[in-house]
């Protein structure tokens, strides 16, 4: 055989090859525009996997499970495997609900959420993150396509997030997002997803979600056979949330000269943010009006608050910031404590352990702190609520940033769950 037709087979054989290749090759362009179809005629999802914040001295791990169902129907499920509690996210026809089924809390949100903020865990948000980027970068895995775009989370410190699709049905398999030095601060790896999942009519109900974990199980189960809570929680369908004053949600502060002069608890959200300001200004006197300071034993008795009531601290300070001091105080009839620091920002933060009781109504807008959803309310002074084993916990200040309130909060959920 001349080497002139050696040449022209192998000329051949190699332009076959890269046809072969081209036909089965995607890139960055054709896979969004799947993307979006995939989005646009989806009708319900589920997946499961594990969440690690890495916001913290050590790093903090919580299973995550996500149902969805076309409309607006959502259930995310956040569990913290080492202490047992498992808080659910709940958006029905009746609103959006933050769930504590183990000690049968019901918080209660006025929120479009999720169409105003994303979730790391929400397939809808990683899709439209790849979509609107349109300075995306793009990368083939063994088994995934993988996109590194902006981050656009309601934690400003968050910039940039990769996100592995699966090769065959674009499903998620893992995301990292990172801040502006490229050091990853949170990390989801779903060990399961599936689209089309048939969920039973009840798997959104927040009655159900609520009995299925006072019976001792872990918030997933949808069919919702456990039993009756000890304390009865409104009906989903009713749209009613009860608001007593031990609920830590609309009728929340403390008997004071704030409160109005027939003592009954302000609900508007400045007078909401009076239970906290900033240390060494007049807004540290609100403060202690609004929460008794002292160690009054009936008060405490009143309080009923459960021997196993430990005081958390924030483990983060701004830069400039040092402790004052910390005052033992009676708020909303609950025995607690409140922490003051000074310096480059001055704020409160109070932890008190509310009543069981059935519902509350809290005002503000939700805020995403990674292992459970808070509420932000007032804007001088403003305060960052938000509950987790039990406990609440009211962080406010006239000149915190947004951002630096998510921190201080994430680094006492840090401290707290040691």
């Amino acid at each position: 055989m001349s080497m002139r037709r050696i040449t022209w087979i192998a000329a051949i054989v190699a332009c076959f090859s890269m046809l072969l290749a081209g036909c089965g090759a995607k890139d960055a362009d054709s896979i969004v525009k799947e993307l979006d179809k995939v989005v646009g005629g989806m009708e319900s999802y589920k997946g499961s996997g594990t969440m690690t914040l890495h916001t913290g001295q050590e790093p903090l791990e919580y299973k995550v499970e996500v149902w969805y169902q076309k409309p607006q129907y959502y259930r995310i499920a956040l569990t913290n495997a080492k202490k047992d509690i498992t808080q659910i996210v709940l958006r029905n026809d009746e609103g959006v609900f933050v769930l504590t089924p183990k000690l049968n809390k019901v918080f209660r949100f006025q929120s479009d959420w999720p169409q105003n903020q994303g979730q790391v865990y929400l397939y809808q948000t990683l899709v439209r993150s790849i979509v609107l980027d349109n300075s995306r970068q793009f990368a083939v895995d063994d088994n995934a396509y993988v996109f590194d775009v902006m981050a656009s989370y309601q934690n400003g410190s968050l910039a940039r997030q990769k996100i592995w699709l699966d090769k065959k049905d674009y499903a998620p398999r893992q995301v990292e997002v990172s801040d502006s030095n490229a050091t990853v601060m949170v990390q989801v790896k779903f060990d399961s997803f599936e689209f089309d999942t048939q969920f039973d009519k009840s798997a959104f109900d927040t009655q159900t979600n609520l009995n299925a974990g006072t019976a001792g199980a872990d918030g997933s189960n949808a069919s919702g056979e456990g039993g009756k809570p000890e304390t009865e929680a409104p009906d989903a369908k009713s749209g009613e949330a009860a608001t007593t004053p031990e609920t830590g949600g609309e009728d929340v502060a403390a008997p004071g000269p704030k409160s109005g002069a027939d003592g009954e608890a302000g609900t508007s959200e400045g007078q909401d943010a009076q239970t906290g300001s900033e240390a060494g200004t007049s807004g540290e006197e609100e403060s202690e009006s609004d929460a008794e300071i002292g160690s009054d034993p009936d008060a405490g008795a009143s309080a009923d608050v459960a021997p196993e009531f430990v005081a958390s601290e924030p483990t983060y300070l701004p830069e400039g910031v040092s402790h004052i001091d910390s005052i033992d105080i009676v708020f909303g009839g609950n025995a607690g404590v409140m922490h003051r620091y000074g310096g480059t920002y001055n704020y409160t933060l109070i932890q008190t352990q509310p009543k069981d009781v059935a519902a509350s109504f809290v005002p503000g807008f939700m805020i995403d702190l990674g292992f459970t959803m808070g509420s932000i309310s007032g804007e001088e002074p403003m305060t960052l609520t938000w509950t987790y084993d039990g406990m609440e916990y009211r962080l406010t200040s006239s000149d915190l940033t947004e951002e630096e309130m998510i921190k201080i909060a994430q680094s006492v959920q840090n401290e707290a769950t040691k």
